[in-house]
C-alpha cells in the first residue's frame, strides 16, 4: 500500500536564537542581523564530578530540608538584635583558660607558622600582660611554646586584623536575647602604631595598656549610664550614609559619639578626658562593636542544623577558614593575597601581607562587601567607580540565600544587602565571596600599608559542601 507523501514543512522566514554557552555562535548569528539572546552558562562547580554529584543531591532530594533550615537561619541573622551590654575581660569571658594562653584571629595556628604581623601582635600582648620585659623576650617564650595559642573564634570572640588577646584584655559583651547567645570582641586599638596592625613597639604596647586601664573603665561607665547599645541599628544608619561598616566606619563612629556624648560629658577625671581624645581621633572605633554584634547573631544562627549557610569566615594570615551552621569543623585553604588594593605611597603588593583577621564575620551579616554598592570608600579600592562597587555587592547577591531587611542601600533603590552565604551557590557558580579589608606590611612591623578586596579561596567551600553532603546523607540513613 502506498503511503501518501506528506507536505514539506515550511521553513521559517525569521529566525530568533537563544545561545547557551560559547559567545562565538551568538556573534555569528548577530552578524547576520538575526535576533539572539545569549545565556551566560558554565558547567556547575567547574565540572568537578564529585562536586556536581553533591550539588545534585543538595539541590535535589535534600533541597527542601536545607531550604527550610536556611530560612530559619536567615530569620535569625536578619531579626536578631544583639545589644552590647558592657565591658568584660578575656579571663572573665573564657573561664578556665589555661595558664599563659593568648587568643588569635582565624583558625588554629602555631607561632612558627604565624605570619610576621601576627607574631608581632602576640609579642606586644605578651609584654602588656607582664609576661616578658620586651618583644625579644616575648618572642623567645612564644617560640619555645611556653605561651599557648588558641583561636578566639573557638571562645565566641572575634578579633580584627592581626589582633591577639591576653587574659586581662578588655572585651565588649554582645547579647542576642532571642537566641540566648553572647559573643565578644576587643576594644578598637585605633589607627597608627598599634598591635592589631602588626606593630610590637613601645607605642603599640602602650596602646594596649591604655585600653585596659583607661578606656575600658570609661566605656563600662558610659554603658552603665546609657544602657545597652543597639549596635546594628547604628550600623543600618551608617550604611545609608556611605559606610560599608568594615573598611569604612566613619559614619557609624560619628553616630556612636552622638549616642555616648551626654554620658561621656557627665564623667570627670583624667581617664574620661583621655578617652574622649582617643575617641575623637579614632575613625575605626565602631568596627569591633559591629564585629561583636555580628558574632552574637551568627552564634545563634550557627545552632541551626542542616543548613548550607556559612556562619564563620576568618583568616590568620596563613590560612583562610570557614565553618557551616550546625558544625564546628573548620575547612581551610591558603589565605589569599589582597587584590584591588589602594596602597599608601611607596607601598605595593611586594610589601603586603596576606589577608588576616576575623572581621569577615561582617560579610556574613550583610555588611562589608555586601554593602559595597553604597560606599564611595569601597569604590576607591576598585578604581573609583560606583558601578564596580555595585558589582561587588552583586557578586555576593549571587551566592547568598536572602536579603537583609535591616541594611538598605539607597543607591540600589533601598534594596537590602545580600545575606547568608550559601555554600551550594558558591560551589555551583565557582564564585567565592569577597571581603573588604585592610592590608598590613608583610615583614617589617610598620603597620597598615593600604586596603583592598580579598577573594575567598574556593577550595574550602568545596570541602564544606562535601562534608554537608556526607552529614545529611548519614542523618537520612539513620
Amino acid at each position: 500500500m502506498t503511503q501518501p507523501v506528506s507536505s514539506p514543512l515550511p521553513l521559517p522566514r525569521r529566525v530568533a536564537v537563544v545561545n547557551v554557552g560559547l559567545p562565538l555562535f551568538a556573534d555569528a548569528v548577530r552578524e547576520q542581523s538575526a535576533p539572539v539572546v545569549s545565556v551566560d552558562w558554565q558547567i556547575p562547580a567547574g565540572g568537578d564530578p564529585a562536586a556536581v554529584a553533591a550539588l545534585g543531591r543538595l539541590l535535589g532530594p535534600q533541597a527542601d530540608r536545607i531550604d527550610a533550615a536556611n530560612a530559619e537561619l536567615l530569620r535569625r541573622l536578619d531579626q536578631g538584635v544583639p545589644l552590647v551590654t558592657g565591658v568584660t575581660s578575656v579571663a572573665a569571658a573564657v573561664p578556665g583558660l589555661p595558664g599563659r594562653t593568648l587568643l588569635h584571629c582565624g583558625p588554629a595556628i602555631g607561632y612558627p607558622e604565624a605570619p610576621d604581623p601576627l607574631r608581632r601582635s602576640l609579642q606586644a600582648v605578651t609584654v602588656a600582660e607582664g609576661w616578658a620585659a620586651g618583644p625579644e623576650q616575648a618572642h623567645d617564650l612564644l617560640a619555645r611554646g611556653e605561651i599557648s595559642l588558641s583561636p578566639a573564634n573557638e571562645h565566641r570572640i572575634v578579633v580584627p586584623m592581626a589582633t591577639a588577646l591576653g587574659p586581662s584584655d578588655p572585651l565588649y559583651e554582645a547579647v542576642t536575647e532571642a537566641g540566648g547567645t553572647t559573643a565578644f570582641a576587643p576594644l578598637s586599638q585605633g589607627p597608627g602604631e598599634v598591635a592589631w596592625f602588626g606593630c610590637a613597639t613601645s607605642a603599640a604596647i602602650g596602646r594596649l595598656v591604655f585600653l585596659r586601664d583607661v578606656a575600658a573603665p570609661v566605656i563600662g561607665e558610659i554603658l552603665t549610664r546609657t544602657g545597652p547599645l543597639d549596635v546594628l541599628s547604628l550600623a543600618a544608619q551608617a550604611v545609608a550614609m556611605g559606610d560599608d561598616v568594615h573598611v569604612r566606619t566613619q559614619a557609624a563612629t560619628n553616630l556612636l559619639i552622638r549616642e555616648w556624648l551626654p554620658a561621656l560629658a557627665g564623667l570627670s577625671g583624667d581617664g574620661a578626658r583621655a578617652f574622649a581624645g582617643f575617641l575623637a581621633g579614632n575613625h575605626l572605633f565602631f568596627l569591633t562593636l559591629a564585629m561583636a554584634a555580628a558574632r552574637s547573631v551568627t552564634e545563634w544562627a550557627a545552632q541551626v542544623e542542616g543548613a548550607s549557610i556559612v556562619t564563620t569566615m576568618a583568616r590568620n594570615g596563613t590560612e583562610f577558614g570557614i565553618r557551616l551552621a550546625g558544625s564546628g569543623q573548620w575547612f581551610t585553604a591558603e589565605a589569599p593575597e589582597v587584590g584591588n588594593a589602594l596602597y599608601y605611597p611607596g607601598e605595593g603588593p611586594e610589601s603586603s601581607a596576606r589577608d588576616i583577621g576575623d572581621s569577615a564575620v561582617l560579610e556574613l551579616t550583610g555588611l562589608g562587601a555586601a554593602a559595597a554598592a553604597g560606599s564611595p570608600a569601597v569604590a576607591q579600592l576598585l578604581g573609583g567607580s560606583m558601578q564596580d562597587a555595585a558589582a561587588l555587592t552583586e557578586r555576593l547577591i549571587a551566592v547568598c540565600a536572602g536579603r537583609s531587611s535591616r541594611f538598605k542601600i539607597p543607591a540600589l533603590d533601598n534594596a537590602g544587602t545580600p545575606l547568608g552565604v550559601d555554600v551550594r551557590r558558591v560551589v555551583e557558580l565557582a564564585s567565592a565571596p569577597a571581603v573588604t579589608t585592610g592590608i598590613l606590611h608583610r615583614h617589617n612591623g610598620s603597620g597598615q600599608v593600604g586596603a583592598g578586596v580579598a577573594e575567598a579561596p574556593l577550595s574550602c567551600f568545596a570541602a564544606a559542601l562535601a562534608d554537608l553532603d556526607r552529614r545529611l546523607a548519614g542523618s537520612s540513613a539513620a
